[in-house]
């Protein structure tokens, strides 16, 4: 699976280190915090998909913590951990969404499993110098539990896909600074391809663009304006099949 950005909260330092040194081997990006507060403050400072909670934190308990993140990021999948019966506490956190509870001891291949089976909805970058348009593709998007970035320049677009785990890319054929095309050779340099969509409300001027990137592999192109189910679409097909072409 593709590499997740997680979130281990736990008092015992000796075992949050050791869960996120597991995670990390595993090829994830993952960040800790030995309380509710600070785990609360780092939720807020940057994007998690997973949280591994403990129940029995000091100050703000667990699921307190919880729930304020759910406040802060409500699409992160949360995990509940704890060494002891406290099934008020767990009740709490399981009607509020909590995802699953892992009692400890717990063997690290049933994480490894748990993170298998969560399979998080895929990031989408949109890579477009119109205002109006990234709002709308960002809204429809997100509707569908994808967690989107935006670049607004060829520049941008290039920095987030290098820094980021980005499924899908969709691509305006003109963006200042570096074209769409421009941007597409850039991370094939790299060996950073992602599956991409093309975007473009200049289909004919474009056309010797649009064939250069059929060639290299874009999966294809759409004319704007189009219906948001056509994008949808077209995102869910290569997140599920990432050599998928469609007309």
């Amino acid at each position: 699976m593709r590499s997740l950005s997680i979130l281990v909260v736990d008092d015992d330092r000796d075992f949050a280190r050791g869960l996120t040194l597991l995670l990390q081997l595993e090829g994830h990006q993952v960040e800790h915090a030995f309380d509710g507060e600070e785990a609360v403050r780092t939720a807020r400072e940057q994007d998690f998909e997973v949280v591994f909670m403990d129940v029995r934190l000091p100050g703000m308990n667990g699921v307190e913590s919880f729930l304020e993140i759910r406040k802060i990021k409500p699409r992160a999948k949360v995990v509940m951990m704890t060494a002891y019966r406290a099934e008020d506490l767990l009740a709490q956190a399981t009607d509020a969404g909590a995802l699953d509870i892992l009692s400890k001891p717990f063997d690290s291949e049933n994480v490894l499993r748990l993170l298998e089976a969560i399979k998080p909805e895929g990031v989408v970058l949109v890579a477009d110098d119109d205002p109006e348009f990234v709002r709308s593709v960002e809204h429809f998007l997100t509707e569908q539990g994808h967690r989107v970035l935006v670049a607004h320049t060829g520049r941008e677009a290039v920095d987030k896909a290098l820094s980021n785990g980005i499924d899908v890319l969709i691509l305006d054929l003109r963006l200042p600074v570096l074209s769409g095309l421009e941007v597409y050779l850039e991370l094939k340099k790299r060996d950073r391809s992602v599956p991409t969509i093309v975007v473009t409300g200049y289909a004919a001027e474009e056309a010797q663009s649009i064939g250069s990137l059929a060639e290299l592999s874009a999966a294809g192109c759409l004319v704007k304006p189009f219906a948001p189910e056509r994008l949808i679409g077209a995102v869910e097909k290569l997140l599920d099949e990432p050599s998928a072409k469609f007309a």
